[in-house]
């Protein structure tokens, strides 16, 4: 009686593999957003537990973390993470009507790739999540690739430009006011005005470049 017990507790104490968080997480959405009445504020907070956007904006920033000061990456993060909540949640929403295929797990040391199939009405799209493992936190999605685009590359390709034409403090001033932008939406938008959102848009938004660069869309 005892040894099935003891069992049983170290089943669930046991982490989530990478493909239950996704599992998880696609399951949680789909839930969020069907919910009657439901915010893209909401959504967000959902979608938080599993997608760690601290860590997509910091890959995504690359070798030019390493150059900001203890306060520069303190500011980037929490407005980056601010632009990636809020555009992340909102675009998901389409999600709640998508059927989501799982296929390979794949485990590298701290890092796993989760391939999934997203279909929407007669759409079939290839999507596979990144994780990493954050320590006790267990893993974390932090990048989402559709079709073969990197959610992380693509703000990444946005991010070099930026620096390039406007330095870190032009960066930050582009990413402050789309976070204000999208965050004031997020928290009037129910989930019901933009149901039809396509699944496979769900992921990076335009920071809107200088030289008017498109953000490809990435999927969750």
């Amino acid at each position: 009686m005892l040894a099935p017990l003891i069992a049983a507790t170290l089943l669930a104490a046991a982490p989530a593999t990478p493909l239950e968080v996704v599992k998880a997480g696609n399951a949680d959405v789909q839930k969020a957003a069907n919910t009657p009445g439901a915010t893209v504020e909401q959504l967000a907070t959902v979608v938080e537990k599993f997608v760690d956007f601290e860590e997509l904006a910091k890959r995504a920033l690359g070798k030019s973390w390493d150059t900001l000061t203890p306060a520069q990456r303190k500011d980037f993060t929490e407005t980056m993470k601010g632009v990636l909540r809020a555009s992340y949640a909102q675009k998901a929403i389409g999600q709640a009507n998508a059927n989501v295929t799982y296929g390979k797990e794949t485990i590298k040391g701290d890092e796993a790739t989760v391939n999934t199939t997203i279909k929407v009405k007669s759409d079939q799209v290839p999507v596979d999540y990144r994780l990493y493992k954050a320590g006790k936190g267990g893993w974390r999605i932090y990048d989402i690739v559709t079709d073969e685009v990197s959610l992380v590359e693509t703000y990444a390709g946005q991010f070099r430009k930026l620096l390039a034409d406007k330095g870190f403090d032009g960066l930050l001033s582009t990413l402050k006011a789309k976070r204000a932008q999208l965050e004031k939406s997020a928290a009037t938008t129910k989930a019901s005005d933009v149901g039809g959102t396509s699944a496979t848009s769900a992921g990076a938004t335009d920071v809107k470049p200088p030289a008017g660069q498109q953000a490809p869309a990435g999927k969750k």
